[in-house]
């Protein structure tokens, strides 16, 4: 990944601190070895002879006292440490560290389900709990129904998606609703618990966001000031009627009218969780045969091709992933408006099938319908040829059908001039007044030359936003630095409250320097500030 900061070349970790981690640890609790590093614990995106971000171990703890002995230690020697959950989020780094060398704390070995209490409908969960270990803990305990908003992919950890602030799609995923109340150990080995938690015996710390004074939930979300151990996580009753749907935009032109359309529906609560449209490209995917009649193209799909491949799938230029989740009379009236809504649209279609009852899940067979439905999976991801790897950019966009426009086009050009393929796009109604546009680029990994485009042209994108005051909500450990600086009014006063406040709870500067763009003093040498 060529644009990275320059990174010292001496490891942080002595022999002697590597010693002390094994006594805590046990020899079983220590990784080591470069090979073992590829195989597990990196972005399985990066070019396979990239070691730009390998760490120098990784560590094992299995409880929070592990977790805190490991942070004393890391303070006394002054190793730099870098937490992942289960590293799962390929395509924005995996569980790499931002600084080569830095010692990797993985989470994956505390995987407890907690509690699940079934009358407040929330579950508390460590951050090596997936979302399928959380849904099997569900099922085996007699709260199946009790659904639990999940992402597309169903291996990673409720707590390390939730802090990296990634989307589910039912309503508690609207503005990442599900998290609260959490423990945390902090930088000095301390133990803080986040709102009502701070009471001890507090029978409100999973049911109340808030507490009395700052509320410091945010602050350990997208950060560097603490390692989260556990948290809460609220869960839904499966309701009478489960209804999901597409909705479909022929031509592209159409774009901003349908962008309009569904901020009506999600302001006046007809449409409800997180809604997704996807381009034709991202779509066109799932349907092989199709995707093989334009395999021998050249570059990037023309318009006209684009609109074949549309009409060949049957879901547009456009097509909006939704769902509905209530009383069947009112699943109905609002699948009845949606209708009306949506005939506007010239060509548009709602596709819908079936409502599910509470005990008809085991009824429901494609992957978007369970998705939404609270199941997780992973066959998205088995879908992926060997090789085809994916880097984004997702700036958050102003639910309005011109700014999306502005948007999709800038990104278009951008992608086709700079590596002459289509953007792979998707828009997250992450709430009733906001769409996360998450903009792919596909590459093989095993190709070092479409890395470099690749991750180049992305670069570009992230610059050419924010010139357009657009910023990323979620970065890459390749450009969290570049992403960052876009949030740039008076003079960074963003980032440098954030590094005072970095340098107040951690002096030391040990946890996860230069996530997001947040780095400590005495690593700031290595930021890229351009």
């Amino acid at each position: 990944m060529t644009g990275s900061p320059a990174i010292e070349s001496a490891t942080y970790l002595s022999e002697k601190a590597l010693q002390r981690f094994i006594d805590v640890l046990g020899e079983d609790g220590v990784v080591l070895g470069e090979g073992r590093f590829h195989e597990q614990y990196r972005d399985k995106y990066w070019h396979r002879d990239d070691d730009t971000y390998d760490p120098a171990a990784v560590l094992l703890p299995r409880s929070t006292e592990e977790v805190q002995a490991v942070v004393r230690i890391a303070n006394e020697f002054q190793v730099p440490i870098w937490t992942s959950s289960q590293g799962r989020n390929y395509g924005y780094g995996g569980s790499s560290p931002r600084v080569k060398a830095t010692v990797v704390v993985s989470l994956t070995r505390m995987n407890r389900v907690i509690e699940i209490n079934r009358d407040l409908a929330y579950a508390v969960v460590e951050p090596g709990v997936r979302w399928f270990d959380l849904y099997d803990a569900l099922k085996e305990s007699g709260n199946e129904d009790l659904m639990v908003t999940v992402p597309d992919l169903g291996w990673g950890s409720v707590v390390g998606n939730s802090l990296d602030c990634g989307v589910t799609y039912q309503p508690y995923g609207a503005d990442f609703m599900a998290p609260c109340g959490m423990e945390v150990v902090l930088a000095n080995g301390e133990l803080l618990r986040t709102g009502m938690g701070a009471i001890p015996g507090n029978k409100s710390w999973h049911t109340y966001k808030r507490g009395l004074g700052p509320v410091l939930d945010g602050l350990f979300v997208q950060s560097n000031y603490g390692i989260v151990t556990r948290m809460g996580y609220w869960l839904m009753p499966r309701p009478q009627a489960y209804a999901p749907f597409w909705l479909t935009v022929p031509r592209d032109q159409h774009l901003e009218q349908a962008v309009d359309i569904i901020r009506k529906l999600r302001l006046d609560g007809t449409l409800r969780g997180v809604p997704s449209m996807y381009n034709t490209v991202t779509v066109a995917a799932q349907f092989p045969g199709v995707m093989g009649r334009f395999a021998g193209a050249e570059g990037a799909f023309s318009e006209e091709t684009l609109d074949e491949m549309a009409d060949a799938t049957g879901m547009g230029r456009w097509a909006l992933r939704g769902a509905l989740w209530g009383d069947t009379p009112i699943v109905e009236y609002q699948l009845d408006k949606i209708r009306k809504a949506w005939s506007a649209i010239p060509g548009g279609k709602v596709l819908f099938e079936r409502t599910y009852g509470p005990d008809e899940y085991h009824e429901i067979s494609t992957i978007p319908d369970k998705c939404q439905a609270g199941l997780p999976g992973i066959e998205l991801i088995k879908a992926i040829p060997e090789g085809v790897a994916h880097i984004g950019f997702s700036p958050a966009i102003p639910l309005l059908g011109t700014d999306v426009r502005e948007v999709v086009d800038l990104f278009d050009r951008i992608v086709k001039e700079k590596v002459g393929v289509n953007v792979a796009g998707g828009l997250l109604i992450i709430n009733e007044r906001t769409a996360l546009y998450v903009t792919g680029l596909n590459y093989d990994y095993r190709d070092a030359e479409q890395c470099r485009r690749a991750y180049d042209a992305v670069k570009v994108l992230v610059a050419e936003a924010g010139k357009r005051g657009y910023g990323e909500y979620r970065a890459h450990l390749d450009f969290m630095d570049l992403a960052s600086a876009q949030y740039s009014f008076n003079d960074h006063a963003y980032r440098r409250f954030c590094e005072t406040v970095k340098d107040a709870v951690d002096p030391n500067g040990i946890l996860s320097p230069g996530r997001h763009g947040i780095w400590p003093e005495r690593l700031r040498h290595l930021a890229d500030r351009g």
